[in-house]
């Protein structure tokens, strides 16, 4: 993700790169980020220091894992400096962490940033309150090296189905099945991962009914449209008051 922002970003004459940034020890490091994302020297060199970049007239865009988000989160609130996270894998702990600092600076956090799955959360949202009755499934498939399931995606699907229908989504949430688990409870929310090759990221939303069902589908067919997502959500993140956001406050939905 990160090579792919650079790329786009570089071709872009509205955005400069800044700083680059990748985990200690990393062969990269000191290398021109430019060269390493393939679109010629840019005169940044990759470091390990985020602090020695994140200034107020900055945005980060950041792509790690939580633990690292949470990292980076704190030393942009402690410079001011403008922050995307769109990692994953949050904790309640780090989630209620995340959005304690937030607060301190301009912020967007959201576990997918294609336009187009930020789009299907709404109408997720309003097709389950339309449809209150109906049986709601969640599945998602991604690659076989992502390390958390289901996907945040899935999840924040499955909190938006919830949410419309005045439910508490850890309540009703369902990982998965195996065995003899009788005749499925009303108003539960179904949320299942699959792992496989080299899948970028499809999310499908069931909502089953008696005699027909309708299915909602979102397939990611690359990662530019989580970079494109991501350097639309810094953009606007730039005039911005400080505070938490999301990518349905970027998109203004």
């Amino acid at each position: 993700m990160g090579r792919l922002l650079i790329a786009l970003c570089a071709k872009d004459p509205a955005h400069k790169i800044v700083g680059a940034i990748e985990v200690a020890g990393n062969s990269t490091i000191g290398a021109d980020a430019g060269e390493v994302a393939g679109v010629g020297k840019l005169g940044v060199k990759i470091s390990d220091d985020y602090a020695s970049i994140a200034r107020p007239d900055t945005v980060t865009m950041d792509f790690t894992t939580a633990v690292a988000s949470m990292e980076h989160l704190e030393v942009a609130a402690k410079a001011g400096a403008a922050i995307v996270i769109g990692s994953t894998g949050f904790t309640p702990e780090l989630e209620a962490r995340a959005k304690k600092l937030a607060q301190q600076t301009r912020t967007v956090i959201a576990p997918n940033m294609s336009i187009g799955v930020n789009v299907l959360a709404k109408i997720v949202a309003e097709v389950a309150a339309i449809l209150p009755d109906f049986d709601a499934e969640v599945i998602e498939i991604h690659h076989r090296t992502k390390i958390d399931a289901p996907s945040g995606t899935a999840i924040a699907l499955g909190k938006s189905i919830a949410a419309a229908r005045g439910t508490d989504f850890a309540e009703n949430a369902v990982y998965g099945r195996e065995g003899i688990t009788g005749v499925r409870p009303d108003g539960k929310i179904a949320v299942l991962a699959i792992r496989a090759g080299d899948a970028v990221g499809d999310h499908t939303v069931i909502f089953g009914g008696q005699g027909e069902r309708l299915e909602l589908i979102h397939r990611a067919q690359s990662r530019d449209s989580l970079a494109r997502g991501a350097i639309r959500a810094a953009a606007w993140l730039v005039g911005q008051k400080p505070g938490l956001y999301t990518m349905r406050d970027v998109l203004g939905i």
